[in-house]
This record gives C-alpha cells, structure tokens and sequence, in this order.
C-alpha cells in the first residue's frame, strides 16, 4: 500500500512574528501553502491577514522564517500582486492599455504604444476576460473593472505564486463572480500558486483547496471541509458565525447575500 505524503509547499510560514508601532500583530505563526492549490487566509477585521500577506511580500519586518522553496527546475518563484485596492489620481490621462505597457514602454506615450508591448497588454486582457477595456480611461473604471486590470497586470511576468488582498472588496456580486471564474480558469492552466485574503465564505468554500485561519495566530489550518466548521468558525469570529448559515464573514468593504458565487464561484 502507497505511504501518503504532504503536499509540496509553495509558501511555508516558521513561527512567524510582526509588531508594528509596539503592538504585536501576529505571534508564532506557523503555516504552510500548497503548491498549485488556492489557499484563503480567513479571519476577523484585525486579524493580521494583510500584515501576513505584506510579510510574505517583505513589505514589513518580522521575526521567525518565512521560505519560499525553489522550483523543481531550480528556479525561485516569480511572485505576482493584486492589493486590495490602488490609490490614483482618477483625473490621469491613463488608458487602460497605456497603465498595462507603462513599465516596458521606452518612448512617451505620445509617440503611441509600442506593437510588441500593446500585443501582450491585449492579451492579458483578454486571459482576463477584460479586452474591452483596452481605450478605457483607469480612472473610469468599477471597481470590477479596476480589480481585473491589476490582476492582468500581476500576471505580466507569468508568476509562479499569486497573491491577492481582499481582490473583490468592494465589488459587486456580478464582478465578485466573474473574478471567481477568471481566476480558476486561469490558475487550471497556467498553474500557478494562489493565495488569498477573502471575507467571503462563499468564495472560499467553492474555491479554496486549503485554508488558514488567523487570529493574531493561526487557530486552524486545512482544506475547507476539515476546517470550515461551526466550532472554528464561531472560536474565529465569534459565537454566532458558529451557528447560523455559514456563508459570508463580516466584512468592512464587502456586503454580499452570499450566494453570489454560489455553484462556480485587514488587517
């Protein structure tokens, strides 16, 4: 009979540690991410879940180890970001193609767009569904719409581990759907490791292979079915999420019926 093994880890977090300002946020994390799977990390408002994400990304100091494995071709993993959110100037001249090619683009924009550049911009776009956004104006963009671009933007370099904050905060159910649908689509065939902060049980129950539960520490970790239970989920937020309908967190950004993704679909 086959011994079972752990899965490969893409991400594994050692009794990690983060105080900002004096006050610790996280204490002894210790968590690991699948690789190629979707992990959620889950949690109430001040849980340290973006603070865990912005570790990762060494956006902020911390204690402890967190390593990143190379790849079976020896390769060290390209990591892509979507934040939660991009703070602009909405009045920006900036077309959506222009704000794609800007990191590449060698000539003023007044010149035009460059052939080479303009053809991968567009075909970002259209691996996320958003084609037809290309003369749009980003400061006239939803928030869907806006959220879909930084996605094609985090996926220029083909990443080998995603990593997305809240992507759907403040979008609405619509848009909430068809980023669930963008996202799985993608992840099946470009095969990359994601991992991401999420409000809505919805979404992480039809979509996560494997989820962390963070409350300043990690209260549980596992695939959904082992870990979404009344139990966790009313020690995580409290004891009424442990009763009733377990469907959709509380969230600062994000009110949903909780259905939105419903068959397919801060800290």
């Amino acid at each position: 009979m086959p011994v079972a093994t752990e899965p490969e880890q893409a991400v594994h977090f050692e009794n990690v540690g983060v105080t900002l300002g004096g006050v610790q946020v996280l204490e002894g994390i210790t968590a690991s991410v699948p690789r190629g799977g979707s992990t959620a990390i889950i949690g109430p408002n001040g849980a340290g879940k973006t603070t865990l994400i912005l570790a990762l990304l060494a956006h902020v100091p911390y204690d402890g180890m967190i390593h990143v494995p190379k790849l079976a071709d020896g390769r060290t993993p390209k990591i892509g970001y979507v934040p939660q959110k991009l703070t602009f100037d909405r009045g920006l001249p900036l077309t959506v193609i222009e704000f794609l090619t800007m990191g590449d683009q060698r000539m003023p924009f007044w010149f035009g767009v460059g052939r080479a550049n303009r053809r991968r911009a567009v075909e970002l776009l259209e691996a996320v569904r958003s084609e037809q956004l290309e003369t749009r104006r980003v400061g006239a963009l939803s928030g869907g719409e806006l959220q879909r671009v930084l996605l094609a933007l985090a996926l220029q370099n083909k990443p080998d581990l995603l990593i997305l904050d809240e992507p759907a905060a403040g979008v609405d159910c619509h848009g909430e759907t068809l980023f669930c649908e963008v996202l799985e689509s993608l992840r099946a065939k470009w095969h990359f490791t994601q991992v991401m902060v999420s409000h809505d049980l919805s979404t992480v129950t039809h979509h996560a292979t494997h989820v962390i539960c963070l409350n300043r520490k990690v209260v549980a970790e596992g695939p959904p079915e082992a870990v979404l239970t009344p139990e966790t989920l009313g020690s995580l937020f409290g004891l009424h999420m442990g009763i009733g309908r377990v469907q959709s967190m509380p969230a600062d950004h994000h009110e949903c019926s909780g259905n939105c993704c419903e068959g397919d679909h801060h800290a």
